[in-house]
């Protein structure tokens, strides 16, 4: 395995330079699937299955710290066997999370070193533009650059309305129509993701992800469901995260599908991805304005001169509220994490002293 082809830049390679020496003597690899307690990664000398060292362990305080499909990692081979033991994490270039699902809060890796965020979406019942608005928002967060893939093409009597309305909303974005029937699209998609190139597929079920993975890898690799009748909703046929080469020479890392993508991170994503109320609330006559009332408010003027959707609006606001929410929980967990961290490092030195 060529590890250039499948994402080793020079932005690992120059990480793994600057290790200690401790470090020179184990391989790089990449993690392409996660088990319960074990990871598949790939390293130059072939496919191996993985568990994470002691002292690994013992450092990592959060779900941050520990490995995700798409990681780069540094691996000892134990001798005569097709199985290695992580010791390193390599800084992460990009990375999708998302909010477990539940009430607890606590981040989930869904891909990590990403250089392409592939949003899936299919042009029937299921089409849904505030659903989309909340996948940018997570995408732009990611550092990978979002590409919209609408599929089922040839199960769409109005294409071009369809495609219009997601323009209106993903300013800036590519936008692929596909079809498995007519082929259009899957030209566009492998000069995407050529050798030494990442793209994750994320969408709900049922959208077509396990179908373009199929096509992408010209083999029936992973399994495909359709979409149940009464309620054009798509039945969950991926059931874990897989990080797969393609006939292009690229890798693909496929998803199991949301029913909701629960935002995380806190950072400039939901101005990029509502450029236009960001734009018009310069023109507020308060520079503090919500938008929910003040006079000579830009924002409510557009929506009343049919320039701007009062659901978008709404929809703004609805991410605006969650992201404050995970950063005011997140913050308070980030601080219990550090007092654990030395509380840790702490008894390990009273430890020492004592031996």
């Amino acid at each position: 395995m060529n590890l250039n082809n499948l994402g080793l830049t020079a932005f690992f390679k120059e990480q793994i330079e600057n290790l200690e020496d401790k470090y020179k003597s184990y391989l790089p690899a990449r993690i392409v699937l996660e088990h319960k307690h074990s990871y598949r990664l790939i390293s130059e000398q072939g496919e191996w299955l993985a568990t994470i060292a002691g002292n690994f362990a013992y450092n990592a305080f959060a779900r941050e710290d520990y490995p995700a499909v798409g990681d780069w990692v540094l691996v000892e081979q134990m001798p005569g066997e097709e199985r290695a033991i992580i010791h390193k994490l390599l800084k992460r270039k990009s990375v999708f999370s998302r909010k477990v699902a539940g009430l607890e809060i606590e981040e989930q890796i869904v891909a990590a070193n990403v250089d392409i965020v592939l949003l899936v979406m299919s042009l029937n019942d299921d089409f849904n533009v505030r659903r989309l608005e909340r996948y940018l928002v997570a995408a732009w967060d990611s550092g990978a650059t979002p590409v919209i893939v609408l599929t089922k093409a040839d199960l769409c009597n109005d294409v071009a309305r369809y495609t219009t309305e997601v323009e209106s909303i993903a300013f800036g974005v590519e936008v692929i129509v596909t079809s498995m029937v007519t082929g259009i699209g899957f030209e566009r998609l492998r000069e995407l993701l050529p050798a030494g190139v990442t793209g994750a597929l994320l969408g709900s079920s049922g959208a077509g992800k396990s179908t373009l993975t199929n096509e992408l890898l010209g083999t029936e690799k992973m399994k495909v469901s359709g979409i149940r009748e009464d309620d054009a909703k798509g039945r969950h046929t991926t059931t874990h995260r897989e990080l797969v080469t393609l006939s292009s020479g690229g890798s693909l890392i496929d998803t199991p599908g949301m029913r909701e993508l629960q935002l995380w991170n806190q950072s400039d994503s939901l101005a990029s991805s509502f450029q236009d109320i960001e734009q018009l609330a310069e023109q507020c006559r308060f520079k503090d304005c919500t938008h929910k009332g003040e006079p000579h408010c830009a924002v409510q003027h557009a929506i009343d001169e049919g320039m701007l959707e009062a659901a978008r609006l709404q929809s703004y606001f609805k991410l605006q509220r969650e992201l404050a929410y995970i950063e005011r929980k997140t913050d308070a967990q980030a601080r219990q994490a550090e007092q654990r961290k030395w509380k840790q490092i702490s008894k390990g030195l009273k430890s020492n002293r004592k031996k």
